[in-house]
């Protein structure tokens, strides 16, 4: 298979230069391998994969290495991208995996936290002891961060000082495929910043532009799970009986800013989501606000007066 091992260094050589983050082309590199191991276990040339090929290699991920329904999903994405690139460079006649799809299980709705929740843990006091008293101060300023503009984990790890807009309030963000947008923050998140930033100046001495905004006290970068293990912190410490994680923060981020706005679209944006649907997932929080919408416009949803 050294001839699919070229071609495989060749796509991902491709997808780097789009810009796709190293998380992805490691993804993608690790289900890649795995496939053409197989491929090459059963004789298969790419050329020649079959619909029974495909879902024996599947087959086998579930029953040797307990692939989720999501994980199987992401690895026939990498496997078909691969091979529409392969096909359209002309090293392939055809895509045999073009048509081949597996059985999506319905989405499970978002875990939510309700407002008042949410405002417990973020306006909880501070501790009496200093040192804990600087660590609440920036453990504040990510969680205001998290709900105030619906940031994934990743993205709050990667903010730079540069990155904030104090005057308008607004924050540039890489997402997903080093896609870059730009989100508001409340006032609630500016004040928590600021306050954080003269922690930061004591721990660090200073800051740079380039310099990562959220840190350890030796100056260091947060890793993502440092992050996770404070969110769940201080939700712990403020009484609340919730696994909270920064993810749940971005779902309560966008079920809330959509049961005050109804604005889908503003809410698509702001988190990022490069198809509505992902977006929809959220609009179960207020199926009653949905029948009141139809009953007022709707031409047929007129009920009868009974007073006449």
């Amino acid at each position: 298979m050294a001839f699919e091992q070229q071609l495989l260094g060749m796509w991902l050589k491709e997808k780097q230069l789009q810009n796709h983050s190293e998380h992805t082309l490691r993804a993608y590199h690790r289900d890649l391998t795995h496939f053409l191991a197989f491929c090459t276990e059963k004789k298969l040339s790419l050329g020649n994969i079959e619909a029974a090929d495909l879902r024996e290699y599947l087959a086998h991920r579930v029953e040797h290495d307990h692939l989720s329904s999501a994980s199987l999903q992401r690895h026939l994405t990498s496997i078909r991208q691969f091979m529409k690139w392969a096909q359209q460079s002309n090293h392939l006649s055809h895509n045999p995996v073009d048509d081949f799809k597996l059985k999506r299980k319905s989405r499970p709705l978002p875990g939510l936290v309700d407002i008042e929740t949410v405002l417990q843990i973020l306006d909880q006091p501070a501790p009496s002891d200093a040192v804990d008293q600087q660590l609440w101060l920036r453990d504040k300023a990510m969680l205001e961060l998290l709900y105030s503009s619906g940031l994934r984990l990743a993205e709050l790890q990667g903010l730079e000082l540069r990155d904030l807009d104090f005057q308008r309030q607004l924050l540039r963000v890489t997402g997903k495929g080093n896609k870059t947008r730009v989100v508001p923050f409340g006032q609630k998140a500016k004040d928590s910043i600021m306050a954080w930033l003269k922690v930061y100046q004591l721990w660090k001495g200073h800051f740079e532009p380039h310099d990562p905004l959220f840190v350890s006290q030796k100056g260091g970068v947060l890793s993502p799970r440092q992050i996770e293990n404070r969110v769940k912190f201080q939700a712990i410490r403020a009484g609340v009986n919730v696994d909270l994680h920064p993810h749940l923060l971005r779902h309560c981020f966008a079920s809330h800013m959509l049961s005050a706005s109804r604005d889908l679209r503003s809410v698509q944006e702001m988190l990022g989501h490069s198809n509505l649907s992902t977006t929809q997932i959220y609009t179960h929080v207020d199926f009653d606000h949905l029948a009141q919408v139809y009953d007022q416009a709707h031409p047929r949803a007129q009920k009868p007066d009974k007073s006449r």
